[in-house]
């Protein structure tokens, strides 16, 4: 699958994701940009993640304070090529974790944990 397609379809993905999220939700979402790349960047890499990780929110959290430590805007990073990788070349498979990792990223963005990400099947 070529990278402009694996992008075309990550948008439709999200976009079907925000539609069916409750009208709060949804709201607060559509404010955070999502933002499609193939790997993560040599500055994530250095910040000790892992190479073939799926997605990253990186940012200040919904509701949350600024400081001088996290001086980016909100976003949530997909990473594509990786999550095709995971998905051995299936569509559906891609689809399907493309939609989970948006989620979970966006979980975060909302100040959940790991915990109460897991908890809400967002793992």
């Amino acid at each position: 699958m070529t990278p402009a397609r694996q992008i075309a379809l990550a948008q439709e993905v999200v976009a079907a994701a925000l539609r069916r999220l409750p009208g709060e939700v949804r709201t607060v979402a559509e404010s955070v940009p999502v933002c499609f790349e193939p790997h993560p960047n040599a500055a994530i890499l250095a910040e000790g993640w892992e190479p073939d990780i799926l997605g990253l929110f990186v940012g200040h959290e919904h509701l949350g304070e600024l400081s001088d430590a996290q001086p980016l805007p909100p976003q949530i990073l997909i990473f594509l090529a990786n999550i095709w990788d995971l998905a051995e070349g299936d569509e559906a498979v891609y689809r399907d974790e493309i939609r989970l990792t948006y989620l979970h990223e966006l979980g975060h963005y909302l100040g959940w944990d790991e915990e109460e990400i897991a908890e809400r099947g967002l793992e």
